[in-house]
Formats: structure tokens, C-alpha cells, sequence
């Protein structure tokens, strides 16, 4: 039994690998192929919707996966999700109008919610002490496929501007394969949903106080992701403006911190847990990362980058630890609707957080181009102090980790 959810895990973190993959190869080549469709002038304003329908339709149907693998398992759900991604890419490769692109992107968004139900068998399978390693290992297989993706896809369009597409196609479909033939069903069938309704978002978004059980880690989250979306959005502009880096710098410099923080968040983040807890963890990847945001404010130097990449990957581990607390205050029966939930948080982020940190920089950089990240680590004060109302922000071993989250679990059920 032990050897057969170890290869559902590999398989798990496999799939996470290949749709990061699959996601980051069609990235580079999408405006390109979008000027064969309309005029140039249009390509920018069209680019940015369709990233934006993208991640629309993962906050809306990325609850529903997870609810529908609540029901029915996380196994046939992720395989017939993979299965649609592959079918979608293989049309998007071919395809002759911009309504198509459309409605292709809007389906790879349906269909690439596959990280609630990846993230809902990794709780199922690994016990609670050990779930934040694990977050951290599927935080690690995302980054290097999304490392690896735009890459690849970079070399690919040098061929042809469908060729990333195909090749997205054929991963989807490796994907797909690897989960028909290895993986396992992990959802315990005797933990049926409470509701019946799969269009119900859990319990943990309507509490009858919006700073009671885990409804402030919800909110906690959705903060961490949002600021996390800061560098996302204004690296590029920011180091151009700052340090006058050329796109091969830029472009340097993106991989380092993507390498450093997979590495941080694969071999760091369950030792820390392990020998501080979760809560512990979490303070310290909030800490690191309002830091390392305080320091890009202040630094004049190129140099001066580097030791902010290991603040900025130190601040990675606190969202696998925080994945933890969160998984463990809701039962076994809810698990696909909790990540399901946090995933539609994070795709709302990148929605909110590029729109609104790239008007903030516009506005500010005339006077300062640090404000920004000043911003930003202000955003961790606010999470600090929805912590600290809500009781959450506390300094305990993880064995007391364990108990406050039973009791949260108790909270979050009343």
C-alpha cells in the first residue's frame, strides 16, 4: 500500500511538472502568434485578456474541481482534466480565427485547475506533520516547470509559432498517460462530502465572523499571494529603471531567483516545519519576504540583488507551511473544496495584483521607484494583524501546531 501511494505522489508531483510546463511553453509565443491574427496594434490589449480569461475561469472552476473530486475522486477528475488540456493545445496549434484562441484559452484554464485536486491527493496521502514538505516539493515541481516551459517554448517558436503548442499538446497527453497507467485513487471513499451541492464553495469562506477559524488563514493566503505577485509583475520595469539591466540580465536574473526558489521550497521548507511548526515557518517565510521587499526599495547597486534573492526565496517557505495549517483544519471530506477554493484565491491575485500593482508603480515612480515595494511588505503588517485577531498567531512546537488546528478544525464547524 505504502509503495503504491509513493508512485501515485511521483505521479502527482509529475503532473504538476508537465502542466507548468505546458502552461509556460505557449507564453512565449502567443503574441507572435497572435499578430498573424490581428492587426499589431491590437496584439498588446488582446494578450492581456486572454491571460486574464485564463485565470478567470480557474477562480471560478477550480472549486468546482476540487468539489467534484470530493465526490468522485481525485483520480478521474485530474485524468479527464488532463485529457481536455491535451485535446484543447492540439487545437489551439491549429487554429484558423482569434475566437478559437478564445475559447481555447478559456477551456486550458477549466481544464489546468488540476493543482486543487494534485494539491487534495497529496493531503489525503501524507499525514499532517508532513504536508508542508510536501507543499513545498509541489511548490518546487511548479517552479521548474515553469523555469523549463517558457524556455523550451522560446526555442520551439524558433521552428514554427504552433510548435510550442503542439509540443504543450503532447506533455498534457504524456500527463494523462503517467496518471491513467500509475496513479491511484488517494480520496478515502468512506469520507463523503457534507453538502451534496457541488457548486458550494466550502464552509471556510463563510463563517459567521470574518476573523474566526480558518477563514483568517483564507485571508492570510490570499494576501501572501497577492504580494507575491508584485515582483511577477514589475521585476522587469523595476530593474530596468533602477540598475539600467539589459533583457539578458533581466532575463538572468528571473531564472536565478526561480532556480533558488524551488530549491528553497523543495529541500527547506520541511525541515523548517519539522523542527519549528508550521506557524513558526510561516512567520518566518512573512518576515523574510517583507524584508527582502524593504531592501529592493533601498538598494542602488546590482550586486546588492543577490542577498535579496535569498530573502525574496526564504519568504517561499512560509506558503507551503501555511497549505499545511490550512489543510489541517478542515476534515478529510473537505479537502478538494479547500484547495480548490485557495486556487481560485490565487488566480484572483493575478488578476487583482498586476492590474493594481502596475498603476500604483506608474503613479508613484515619477517621485520615488520604491514606493512600490514598500507597499508590499506593508500588506505583511496587515496579514500580521489578521493573525494576531484572529488568535492564529501563535509561537508553538509543532506538536501544539497539531492542537490549534484540531480546535480551528472544531471553530471552523460550529
Amino acid at each position: 500500500m505504502k509503495a503504491r501511494m509513493n508512485k501515485s505522489l511521483a505521479v502527482v508531483l509529475s503532473v504538476i511538472t508537465l502542466d507548468a510546463m505546458g502552461f509556460g511553453l505557449v507564453m512565449p509565443v502567443l503574441p507572435e502568434l497572435l499578430r498573424g491574427l490581428v492587426p499589431d496594434g491590437q496584439v498588446t490589449g488582446h494578450y492581456g485578456v486572454l491571460l486574464a480569461a485564463y485565470a478567470l475561469m480557474q477562480v471560478v472552476f477550480a472549486p468546482l474541481l476540487g468539489r467534484l473530486s470530493d465526490r468522485y475522486g481525485r483520480r478521474p477528475v485530474l485524468i479527464v482534466s488532463l485529457a481536455g488540456a491535451a485535446v484543447d493545445y492540439a487545437i489551439m496549434a491549429a487554429a484558423p480565427v482569434l475566437w478559437v484562441i478564445y475559447i481555447g484559452r478559456m477551456i486550458a484554464g477549466i481544464t489546468g485547475a488540476t493543482g486543487a485536486v494534485a494539491a487534495s491527493a497529496i493531503a489525503d496521502t501524507i499525514p499532517s506533520n508532513q504536508r508542508a514538505r510536501w507543499f513545498g516539493y509541489m511548490g518546487a515541481c511548479y517552479g521548474a516547470g515553469m523555469i523549463a516551459g517558457p524556455a523550451i517554448g522560446g526555442l520551439a517558436g524558433g521552428f514554427s509559432v504552433h510548435a510550442p503548442f503542439i509540443a504543450a499538446a503532447v506533455l498534457n497527453g504524456g500527463s494523462f498517460l503517467l496518471a491513467c497507467l500509475f496513479l491511484k485513487e488517494t480520496r478515502n471513499a468512506s469520507a463523503e462530502p457534507e453538502n451534496t451541492s457541488i457548486w458550494n464553495f466550502p464552509k471556510l469562506l463563510l463563517p459567521g465572523s470574518l476573523l474566526k477559524g480558518v477563514t483568517a488563514l483564507a485571508l492570510v493566503f490570499f494576501i501572501i499571494q497577492l504580494v507575491g505577485q508584485l515582483p511577477a509583475t514589475l521585476w522587469v520595469i523595476y530593474t530596468e529603471d533602477r540598475f539600467a539591466w539589459d533583457t539578458t540580465m533581466v532575463g538572468f536574473s528571473l531564472a536565478a531567483f526561480g532556480a533558488v526558489h524551488a530549491i528553497f521550497q523543495a529541500f527547506i521548507t520541511g525541515p523548517l516545519s519539522v523542527r519549528f511548526g508550521e506557524h513558526r515557518t510561516l512567520i518566518i517565510g512573512m518576515v523574510a519576504d517583507a524584508c527582502g521587499f524593504l531592501a529592493l526599495a533601498l538598494i542602488t547597486r546590482s550586486w546588492m540583488v543577490l542577498p535579496v534573492l535569498l530573502l525574496l526565496a526564504t519568504g517561499g517557505v512560509g506558503m507551503p507551511a501555511l497549505q499545511a495549517m490550512l489543510s489541517g483544519s478542515v476534515g478529510e471530506n473537505e479537502q478538494g473544496s479547500l484547495q480548490g477554493t485557495l486556487t481560485s484565491l490565487t488566480n484572483l491575485s493575478s488578476i487583482i495584483g498586476p492590474l493594481g500593482f502596475s498603476a500604483f508603480y506608474t503613479f508613484t515612480a515619477t517621485s520615488w521607484n520604491g514606493w512600490v515595494w514598500i507597499a508590499g511588505a506593508g500588506l505583511y503588517l496587515i496579514s500580521f494583524a489578521i493573525l494576531r485577531r484572529s488568535g492564529c498567531l501563535v509561537f508553538c512546537p509543532s506538536g501544539a501546531d497539531r492542537r490549534y488546528m484540531s480546535q480551528m478544525r472544531i471553530v471552523s464547524h460550529d
